[in-house]
C-alpha cells in the first residue's frame, strides 16, 4: 500500500512539469488571483478602517490596547485590523482555489494522466458537472462548518497542528476522489474503491492538507508582510494552485490504477466462475442407425 501511494506521488511530481499542467495552473490564479486583485484594489482600506473602527468600540480589546501603549507598542494598533482581514480573507480564498482546481483543472488532468498511463480504461460516466458541484458545495460547507466549531481548539498548542490539516485533508480527500472517478467508473465503482480506500485516500488529503500549510510562512515575515498583503495574498494563491495541482494527480495516479486493478479481479473472477462449455458427444448407436447427442 505504501509502495502505491509513493510511486503515485513521485509520478503526479513529474506530471506537474508537464507543459499542459502548468498551462492549466494559470486558470485558478487568473480567477481566483484577478478576484483577490480586484477585491484588494476597491476594498482594502475601507475594509481596515471599519475593522479598525470595530475593534476600537470593542470593549474586550480595551485593556490590551492599554497594555501596549503601557509598553511602548501603540504602533501594534495599525496591524491587528490588516491582520484580521487578511485572517478572513486568505482561508477563503483557499477554498475558493480548491474549488476552481477541482472543476477546471482535475478534469483536464484526468484525462491526461489517462491517456498516457491507462489508455485501456474503459470511461463509464459514473459522475456528471452538477454531481461534482453539489458533492464540493456539500463537502465545502462541512468542512467550513467543522473549522468553525474547531476554532477553541486552535488555542490548545498540539492541536492546532492537527485539526485544520486533519480536516483541510478530508476535504482534499472528498473533492479530488470524487472528480477524479467521475470520468471513468460507475457509482457503484466508486461506492467500492472509496471504502475499499477510505484510509489510505484520507492520508493522502491530510499531506496534502499539510503542504498546503507551506504558503502560509509567507506571512511568518511579520508586519512587514502586511503592507504587501494584497500583493502576497495572490502569490498564495499561486502556491496553493500548485499544490492543489499536485494533489489532484497524485489522488489521479492512485485511483486511477485501484480502478484498473479492480475491473481487472471482476474480470479475473468472472472467467473463473464461468461454466464450463458442454460438449456434445456421440452415443451409442440405435438400431436404427442413429446417434443421440449426450451433454458432457
Amino acid at each position: 500500500m505504501t509502495r502505491r501511494l509513493l510511486d503515485a506521488f513521485w509520478r503526479a511530481a513529474a506530471y506537474c512539469l508537464h507543459p499542459k499542467v502548468v498551462a492549466l495552473s494559470l486558470a485558478p490564479l487568473l480567477l481566483v488571483g484577478g478576484a483577490a486583485v480586484l477585491l484588494g484594489y476597491f476594498f482594502w482600506e475601507p475594509a481596515v478602517a471599519s475593522v479598525r473602527a470595530e475593534l476600537e468600540d470593542w470593549s474586550l480589546l480595551a485593556a490590551l490596547f492599554s497594555w501596549l501603549d503601557s509598553i511602548g507598542a501603540s504602533g501594534f494598533h495599525s496591524v491587528i485590523a490588516p491582520l484580521v482581514i487578511v485572517a478572513l480573507a486568505v482561508p477563503a480564498f483557499v477554498v475558493a482555489s480548491l474549488l476552481v482546481v477541482a472543476w477546471l483543472m482535475t478534469p483536464a488532468m484526468v484525462r491526461l494522466v489517462a491517456a498516457r498511463r491507462f489508455p485501456q480504461l474503459e470511461r463509464r460516466q459514473g459522475g456528471g458537472f452538477w454531481h461534482s458541484l453539489l458533492w464540493s458545495l456539500a463537502c465545502t460547507l462541512g468542512a467550513l462548518v467543522a473549522l468553525v466549531v474547531s476554532i477553541p481548539l486552535w488555542f490548545i498548542p498540539p492541536l492546532v497542528l492537527v485539526v485544520p490539516p486533519v480536516i483541510w485533508g478530508w476535504l482534499t480527500y472528498r473533492v479530488f476522489a470524487y472528480d477524479v472517478l467521475a470520468l471513468h467508473a460507475t457509482g457503484d465503482e466508486r461506492r467500492r474503491l472509496l471504502g475499499q480506500y477510505r484510509w489510505p485516500l484520507f492520508a493522502m488529503g491530510v499531506a496534502c492538507g499539510l503542504l498546503g500549510a507551506a504558503p502560509s510562512l509567507l506571512w511568518a515575515v511579520g508586519a512587514f508582510a502586511l503592507v504587501f498583503a494584497p500583493l502576497l495574498i495572490v502569490v498564495s494563491i499561486w502556491l496553493y494552485t500548485l499544490v492543489f495541482a499536485l494533489s489532484a494527480l497524485w489522488f489521479t495516479h492512485y485511483l486511477l490504477a485501484a480502478l484498473r486493478d479492480l475491473r481487472g479481479d471482476e474480470n479475473r473472477e468472472g472467467a473463473a466462475s464461468a461454466p464450463a462449455a458442454t460438449v456434445a458427444l456421440p452415443s451409442p448407436a440405435t438400431p436404427d442407425g442413429s446417434h443421440d447427442g449426450i451433454a458432457a
